[in-house]
């Protein structure tokens, strides 16, 4: 099975930009699965196509997503940036930030509504009791972690494969 998707580069970066506003370019670079100078060029077409403006947050940069600009290409050019972004983050309204590890769900209009603290733990191993001593107590055996999702690693055969341009 070959490796291919229906979206380029570029709307894999814009929909990943309409996430997190103000997520770092390494952090996008992971996720869409090419490099961060590829990311970096991309943005530049995207502010360059009037689709995304950046401003500057302190050390952090700002990407605030023009969603009544319609899409490029002719076959969707009745359809704006803020449809496709509709769609395509339908299914997943709640995501991990990656700056500070919370939970928080966003909207098309920018508000994030409270989402509930959970934290997912897993109990540590039991410890072994000492010669001569008695079994740990409950306190001692359920110590938890809490549980990071790590991104996988994207492979290097994927980036080649993949097309720049369009968003689609």
């Amino acid at each position: 099975m070959s490796n291919w998707t229906l979206f380029s580069n570029h709307g894999h970066v814009l929909v990943c930009l309409t996430r997190d506003s103000e997520a770092r370019l390494r952090d996008v670079a992971l996720d869409v699965g090419i490099t961060e100078r590829a990311v970096q060029k991309i943005v530049r077409d995207l502010q360059d196509g009037g689709m995304i403006s950046v401003t500057k947050n302190g050390r952090r940069n700002r990407y605030r997503i023009h969603k009544n600009e319609p899409l490029r290409h002719k076959l969707e050019s009745d359809c704006t940036v803020k449809e496709l972004v509709k769609v395509v983050n339908k299914a997943s309204t709640h995501s991990v930030s990656r700056t500070t590890g919370e939970k928080t769900a966003k909207t098309l209009s920018g508000e994030q509504p409270p989402v509930p603290d959970e934290e997912t733990t897993l109990p540590a191993k039991a410890a072994e009791p000492e010669p001569g001593r008695s079994a740990p107590t409950r306190h001692e055996t359920t110590k938890t972690k809490p549980v990071k999702d790590k991104p996988a690693k994207p492979a290097a055969t994927e980036n080649k494969d993949r097309q720049q341009g369009s968003l689609f």
